[in-house]
């Protein structure tokens, strides 16, 4: 009765990128199916409009209607954001999507897009990463010092009070900067995908597990006033959409690591082991102290801190 109506949407992810970009794609396919085609998304590449980290200030501005990336590329505009996609040693999947759902998260995601114009919605989840790809050994905490290593948001916090020159680069270009040296180990999500990178043949180690990154969560962010807009039944379809979403890309990850895992190993030959105990409790002694720090920066990221840690320190008795 109203129209029909597009949204543009721009992505962090090129076409074709293994289950990241078919996260977008699926938001894209069930919003139009579940709308009967009353309301569409018109899916955007990095390039075709923005680039792959600026998503964010496009969707703010109003530039385009929706973005699919991950919070944590943005702390730069709030550092409370990186709650909302991993924290080292924090939520596992369940327990990121339990607290936002039922522990005050999506209310406070929801203040803080205020700040920016923006509506949160969590659209994905890769569940637990790996610790990433490295070109020579860690035996040691020291071995961190002054590696050129490629981990956003704060997990690359830590890596940074361990010495670590930390970049934040976007995926479609970690094999080349890799293999040509420009860094020296890089986190991305896991097997599957980083076998489609053929990050195994840039780097010989693998370690896991990945302590950076437990459960993490993708978004789908939208302009607050082209989300207003919306009647309240599209609203409730892209709510709907991004939660379908996530149920898939945890699941088709599962699967889809298991497979890869055996591939690299056994077709590849990759050398893959776990972090020394006393590297992971000096990694775990400084991401403590970073996330605590993080949420002393403004009063905002201090009540997203609290609500989070205190979320998960109760889950985690369960």
């Amino acid at each position: 009765a109203t129209g029909k109506r597009t949204l543009t949407m721009v992505t962090s992810w090129p076409r074709g990128f293994a289950v990241l970009d078919d996260a977008a794609s699926y938001l894209e396919k069930f919003t139009s199916e579940m709308s009967d085609g009353n309301l569409t998304i018109d899916k955007k590449a990095p390039g075709e409009l923005v680039g792959a980290l600026e998503v964010f200030d496009a969707v703010s501005s109003g530039q385009a209607d929706m973005y699919h990336s991950a919070d944590y590329y943005y702390i730069g505009q709030h550092p409370a954001y990186a709650y909302f996609t991993a924290v080292p040693f924090g939520g596992t999947a369940h327990e990121v999507i339990d607290w936002y759902e039922h522990g005050g998260g999506q209310q406070l995601h929801d203040e803080l897009g205020e700040i920016f114009n923006l509506k949160g919605l969590l659209s994905g989840n890769s569940g637990s990463q790996s610790g990433g790809w490295f070109r020579n050994e860690i035996n040691s905490a020291a071995d961190f010092n002054g590696l050129k290593f490629r981990m956003p948001g704060l997990g690359g916090k830590v890596l940074g009070k361990l010495g670590a020159s930390v970049q934040n680069i976007p995926g479609g270009e970690l094999f080349q900067a890799l293999n040509d040296g420009t860094i020296d180990a890089t986190e991305w999500v896991g097997p599957y995908n980083d076998l489609a990178f053929g990050l195994h043949k840039a780097a010989k180690y693998c370690y896991y597990p990945g302590w950076h990154e437990p459960g993490s969560v993708l978004e789908c962010m939208v302009n607050k006033q082209a989300f207003d807009e919306l009647p309240e039944d599209l609203q409730a379809i892209v709510e709907a959409a991004c939660r379908v979403t996530s149920q898939n890309m945890v699941a088709e990850f599962t699967a889809r690591n298991d497979r890869a895992l055996q591939t690299l190993r056994n077709e590849h030959g990759a050398d893959i082991r776990p972090l020394p105990v006393e590297v992971l409790e000096a990694i775990k002694g400084v991401a403590d102290t970073v996330a605590s720090e993080v949420g002393q920066t403004n009063a905002m990221a201090g009540r997203i801190f609290e609500s989070y840690s205190t979320y998960r320190d109760g889950v985690d008795q369960w």
